[in-house]
């Protein structure tokens, strides 16, 4: 029964059948959830209630924004926070955004007056950001004219504005990473400040298909509003407060019972970054997570301090690795709110890899750091549960950013992608094959999309076989993209796991290091290079690590 409720709830609230549902059966749904005492099923309702709102809004964002790397890559998250900040619904989009608005949202709600009509815009890492690409829309819902709730999206911009391509430079401060967008209202009392928007794409090269992105994320967060409002007018705001506590309560009963499978004690294990891309090699970060009686704490001291390239990053995208590699031990079912979270807390020195100070560049702390962290934590459970645990995944996002400007009749662009590699293999299964692991959680770049949009020609795509650690249940293949530029263009690379290889478990071997060459030329795993009509960029990604003995 609870089952076919929640199948018949989400279907009621898709966003392609809305318009065709019959009022009757809405004033069913209703009826069921103001009559009933709280259950399970009420509760699992009210859950893919808030949720639907949160798919919907990622559905109008891809379906509006002009961006490849938001509409094809669906580099973008949503999510909707109550009226203090917290956490109570996501769709299932990109760990890192999701975790790090988690961690950071009631500090930057906190900051703000807000008022009925108001949007805020902001991309500062040093104030509840990741890195700049990536910017943050947040609507308030008022109800009975007090503060409610929160509608919040975030969107990976491939031009912020910085001097390079792709708005992902090899970099040694943040003011070389593009523009920084510190908390301001875009919308005040439902007028667009036209003059803001204008000096924000004013910074991007293609300004049309910057402002039509930025659009589609107000689109979003609009539709999430309305739609949220509708819940609310339905159901009341009381009745809504009151299951959302227990929806959090709810979780937090699932997050303990499974988190208390770990043994009380401490856990500490060490992996390392390759590089900062200045000369810094080989930079350890270590956690130790202390358990007691299913409450964890999670301490990164031991870390290196912040290094001068750009893998530095704030503790709000350590955070999101943390949430995300126990939200893995917790069945699938558990809501994704503030509650999960309750009995997970976490600890960095100021000023460390991991807990960053400003102005450290942060560009790929966000996406590679963050990726480490995940694999420090996983070894870090591996001594408390070697049978869980699998072994690393490829631990890079394999960031490629690029652009050129007007040539040859084509307009100026930018391009950003990550590239898939090899899963880690557990007891039970290898490792999978070519897939956006851990704290990615985007879409390649369809090859068709690409060649339509830039002066690209992918020349190879394929597994990158031999790469997965062997085992008993050996690690999964990363893959071989190449791609033949057709114009001069200006190449970033911000790439890991190049020096120190995906770790194996239980005497299984470790995964292969990538590779990254520009036709017969070995890169470095961090670079930047202007690339000539008819070279060819080759990136071979990581493999898993393989799990036991042969």
């Amino acid at each position: 029964m609870k089952y076919q409720f929640e199948q018949f709830e989400k279907r009621i609230y898709s966003r392609c059948e809305k318009d065709i549902i019959e009022d009757k059966l809405l004033a069913l749904i209703n009826c069921v959830i103001k009559t009933s005492v709280m259950n399970s099923i009420e509760l699992s309702i009210f859950s893919s209630r808030i949720e639907a709102v949160c798919e919907e809004m990622g559905e109008v964002l891809r379906f509006s924004a002009f961006s490849p790397n938001i509409k094809d890559r669906l580099d973008f998250s949503c999510a909707v926070f109550d009226g203090q900040g917290e956490l109570c619904a996501q769709a299932a989009h990109i760990p890192v955004h999701l975790g790090s608005m988690a961690y950071a949202m009631r500090g930057i709600v906190n900051q703000i007056k807000w008022q009925p009509g108001d949007m805020v815009v902001l991309n500062d890492p040093y104030m509840g950001g990741t890195h700049l690409p990536d910017v943050t829309m947040i609507a308030p819902l008022f109800a009975d004219q007090k503060l409610f709730a929160f509608i919040v999206n975030r969107a990976h911009h491939a031009d912020i504005g910085a001097a390079s391509p792709g708005s992902m430079p090899l970099s040694e401060s943040l003011h070389e990473e593009g523009l920084v967008i510190s908390p301001r209202k875009l919308i005040k009392n439902d007028q667009l400040d036209e003059k803001y928007l204008q000096f924000i794409t004013s910074h991007m090269a293609c300004h049309d298909s910057a402002r039509g992105d930025f659009m589609a994320q107000i689109s979003a967060n609009q539709t999430g509003l309305k739609r949220l409002q509708v819940l609310l007018q339905e159901i009341g705001s009381n009745y809504f407060l009151s299951a959302l506590g227990e929806l959090n309560d709810y979780a937090s009963r699932i997050a303990n019972k499974a988190l208390a499978v770990i043994p009380d004690g401490e856990y500490c294990f060490t992996d390392y970054m390759d590089d900062d891309g200045m000369g810094y090699e080989k930079i350890p970060i270590t956690a130790t997570i202390s358990v007691t009686r299913g409450e964890l704490a999670v301490d990164f001291s031991g870390t290196a301090e912040q290094v001068s390239g750009n893998i530095n990053c704030p503790l709000s995208v350590a955070a999101a690795a943390v949430y995300y590699a126990f939200r893995c031990l917790m069945p699938a079912h558990t809501p994704a709110c503030a509650g999960a979270f309750r009995h997970i807390r976490l600890s960095a020195p100021k000023g460390c890899l991991v807990n960053a100070t400003f102005p450290a560049a942060v560009a790929a702390g966000n996406v590679e750091t963050s990726t480490r962290v995940v694999d420090v934590v996983l070894g870090a459970l591996h001594k408390a549960l070697p049978d869980a645990i699998p072994a690393a995944s490829y631990g890079s996002m394999n960031n490629v950013a690029m652009g050129g400007k007007a040539e040859n009749g084509l307009d100026a662009w930018n391009y950003y992608e990550t590239i898939a590699g090899g899963m880690g293999a557990n007891r039970d299964y290898p490792g999978l094959n070519a897939v956006q692991a851990h704290m990615t959680n985007t879409l390649n770049t369809p090859i068709e999309s690409l060649e339509y949009h830039f002066p690209l020609r992918v020349r190879s795509y394929s597994l990158n076989h031999g790469s997965g650690g062997k085992g008993r249940h050996p690690g999964g293949h990363g893959v071989v993209r190449s791609m033949e530029f057709l114009q001069n263009t200006h190449v970033t690379l911000l790439t890991e796991r190049r020096l120190n290889a995906p770790w194996g478990l239980v005497n299984g071997d470790d995964g292969c290091c990538g590779e990254n060459w520009l036709d017969d030329q070995k890169l470095a795993a961090k670079t930047q290079f202007e690339a000539k009509t008819g070279q060819i960029l080759t990136i071979k990604t990581p493999g898993g690590g393989g799990w036991g003995g042969l």
